[in-house]
């Protein structure tokens, strides 16, 4: 008897070993394939986007302004220098407010009932939809000046990149060992200077990485500097004037009959990817720069 309840009790576990053996098999193939498709989709998204926009992908479309309807030469170099002043405002603005409240959240706050309830808003700032932003900036911005300016784009798109930044730095600096922030208290640092002096520092790659997510968001966006920054056919000329940016070039001339322009669409969408490229791969040399120095 004891014999064949034994045996039983072998077969039983070779079958649920061999459950959990196809189990894994199965859904390494189902994530390896999964893989497999967002990178093909991607792919293509390039591959379309290269093949499409490398014919305006030349030194006179960075140069010239977008041409009137029916004119075949001009390029996109303002809506290139439009964008990165957009950017840079926003990054400006939500930058230091997104990493001290990213500080008080993991350091500070932690899990106390404010802390809490920033995190349920932040979250759901995360889900707003950009064209709200948009019209907020719009509401706030340009009407009290009268006027659509790259300083309103600016903010709509800090709204944006606020929560992304907020919640990439949180997670930066609780990715920091507790014991490096008992070594700091140890050696008799006071709190302030824990956060600044070694938590900051160790949290930077991944803080980067979050800042370069949120460059990559504001720089494809659209809606929001439709409401605020509107569009300008010149060079800009000043932070108070309309400016033109590469996302509402790629809108505004992707959706005209006229062939010379959807090339410049084209041109300006394959710009707009090297752009973030040119700025993820600048993080990734300035981050692997500084992981030398520190093995050194």
């Amino acid at each position: 008897m004891a014999t064949q309840v034994a045996a039983k009790t072998n077969l039983f576990k070779r079958k649920a070993r061999s459950q959990r053996v196809l189990l894994d098999w199965g859904m390494t193939a189902l994530t390896f394939i999964s893989s497999l498709f967002a990178i093909f989709v991607l792919g293509l998204i390039l591959y379309y986007v290269f093949i499409n926009g490398i014919e305006r992908f030349n030194w006179q479309s960075f140069t010239q302004l977008p041409p009137p309807p029916g004119d075949q030469v001009g390029g996109f170099g303002n809506a290139v220098l439009g964008t990165l002043i957009v950017v840079t405002i926003a990054i400006s603005i939500s930058f230091p407010i997104g990493l001290l409240a990213a500080i008080y959240l993991s350091e500070f706050g932690q899990n106390s009932s404010t802390a809490s309830a920033l995190r349920f808003i932040i979250k759901v700032l995360t889900g707003v939809p950009s064209i709200i932003a948009g019209v907020f900036a719009y509401g706030v911005l340009v009407l009290t000046t009268k006027t659509f300016s790259a300083l309103s784009g600016g903010v709509a798109l800090s709204v944006l990149t606020l929560p992304i930044i907020i919640l990439s730095c949180e997670e930066a600096l609780r990715l920091v060992p507790r014991d490096v922030r008992d070594a700091a208290y140890a050696l008799g640092a006071s709190r302030v200077q824990t956060v600044f002096r070694v938590i900051l520092p160790a949290a930077l790659p991944v803080i980067l990485t979050g800042v370069t997510l949120a460059v990559s968001r504001a720089a494809g966006e659209t809606a929001p500097l439709i409401f605020t920054a509107l569009f300008s056919f010149l060079w800009p000329s000043g932070l108070l004037r309309p400016v033109a940016s590469l996302a509402v070039l790629i809108y505004n001339f992707a959706i005209v009959p006229f062939e010379n322009q959807q090339k410049i669409a084209w041109g300006g969408a394959l710009a707009l990817v090297i752009l973030v490229l040119i700025t993820t791969v600048t993080f990734r040399v300035l981050l692997s720069r500084r992981e030398e120095n520190i093995s050194i």
